[in-house]
């Protein structure tokens, strides 16, 4: 199930977006209340727009621009919005997004296109082990997108190692929905019920909210530790709320897919001007086919790098490397930049640590400063040691370390209406630039 745009020659699938792109700013010229503001303010002419190299023309739109005027990005009438969805703005109140009918199809197909990808059929029973309501895109999707598909979908809900496998021994699903970490506990639980895991029915993981490969595409420690005692394939994907697009990655595993009939890329530096080949930067998205509430040129946050040769699967689209970081939780930390995903795989490393989180804030005279709360099995110095060393010899800086109980860091990890769980708390005042 290849869409077949996804087949054809780059030069082929850039033509195909251009020709969307011209057809998307005529749509928001004539019904978004922000970018027709926008592009009269600034004088936009956008019969110029006509090529991806043009976007460059356009203002990028912010997380900013969607929290202070969340109303004026509705491109249709309330009456057409059959489903709400929320997700954090950088205030962290809540952004809103509504969904048409046609929406929610453009999601179901995203996601049949993109299990389909990562080898489900309609063949397969997959057990979702994340939330559905809460006004959570990601569950909705993944339920749509099953239906699509016309697998099965069993929604357990997230956690609950038990019930997991309770689900999983009553309808054998085939693939589970679920973040990484989460399958240590399913196999810890296994383990200590004499439960054979691998005569179990599942065969792979869609992986989401925590990275499984280094930018090499080598399995990180997570992945190491999960398939060293499960032999499942580990599939990572990768989207949001805003794009409402996901890339999911094939049986090659060499990066997520780009579906460019749902989304225009761009991996902008600091200044917002295009990157050089094979350089990390920030993800941009143009939202393509979403009917109430399309984004053009919108800043994602993400520091990533594209991978941009065919792949062995047959697809000829532009591939996502794993993220880098968020540009929002760069630390800068004695001198070293560092990003939250590099210390997770290193706290990876250490079997000892049952929990973490990783706390930053301004020290006493306003740069940033790194608090590393583990929850470990066995406290020792020979740990705090352990744990020093490592990160010295991989970052070249050590972080503070506080040892406190695997339990208030669970209440810290899964705050009150969370939908997914805390490995990052921000406490830096917020900055102006």
């Amino acid at each position: 199930m290849i869409p077949e745009i996804e087949k054809r020659s780059q030069s082929e699938i850039k033509e195909f977006q251009e020709n969307e792109l011209r057809l998307l700013l005529k749509y928001l010229n004539s019904n978004s209340p922000f970018y027709k503001k926008r592009f009269k303010e600034q004088q936009i002419d956008i019969t110029a727009i006509k090529k991806l190299e043009d976007l460059t023309k356009i203002p990028v739109t912010t997380k900013d621009d969607l929290q202070k005027f969340n109303n004026d990005f509705f491109c249709v009438d309330t009456s057409k919005i059959v489903d709400y969805v929320t997700t954090s703005g950088t205030t962290g109140k809540p952004v809103f997004f509504g969904l048409t009918d046609k929406d929610l199809d453009r999601l179901a197909y995203n996601e049949a296109i993109s299990f389909a990808c990562s080898n489900v059929s309609e063949n397969d029973i997959i057990q979702l082990m994340t939330t559905i309501d809460r006004r959570f895109m990601a569950g909705l999707a993944y339920f749509l997108g099953a239906r699509k598909l016309s697998a099965g979908i069993i929604r357990v809900g997230a956690g609950i190692p038990e019930l997991q496998w309770d689900s999983i021994n009553k309808f054998n699903p085939t693939y589970l929905i679920t973040v990484p970490s989460f399958l240590l506990k399913l196999i810890e639980y296994a383990e200590n019920n004499d439960i054979d895991i691998n005569k179990s029915s599942v065969k792979g993981a869609i992986c989401i909210g925590e990275p499984l490969k280094n930018q090499d595409f080598s399995l990180n420690v997570l992945s190491q530790k999960i398939k060293s005692k499960w032999n499942i394939d580990l599939f990572s994907t990768y989207a949001s709320t805003e794009m409402g697009t996901a890339f999911a990655e094939c049986e090659y595993q060499q990066g997520g897919h780009q579906h460019p009939e749902l989304i225009i890329i761009e991996i902008l530096d600091e200044d917002d001007n295009p990157v050089g080949e094979g350089e990390e930067g920030e993800l941009v998205v143009t939202t393509l086919g979403v009917e109430a509430m399309p984004l053009l040129r919108f800043k994602t946050g993400d520091i990533v790098k594209a991978h941009n040769e065919p792949c062995k699967c047959g697809r000829n689209t532009l591939r996502l490397g794993p993220v880098v970081g968020r540009k929002k939780q760069m630390i800068k930390y004695k001198g070293t930049t560092i990003y939250p995903p590099a210390m997770h795989n290193l706290l990876n490393d250490f079997s000892e640590i049952e929990n973490y989180i990783i706390e930053i804030d301004n020290n006493e005279i306003g740069t940033d400063k790194i608090t590393i709360k583990i929850g470990a099995n066995l406290v020792s110095e020979d740990l705090v040691e352990k744990l020093k060393d490592h990160f010295r010899a991989k970052l070249r800086v050590s972080p503070q370390i506080e040892f406190v109980s695997v339990k208030e860091i669970n209440i810290l990890r899964f705050p009150k209406m969370s939908r997914k769980p805390l490995l990052f708390i921000d406490k830096r005042k917020k900055r102006t630039d």
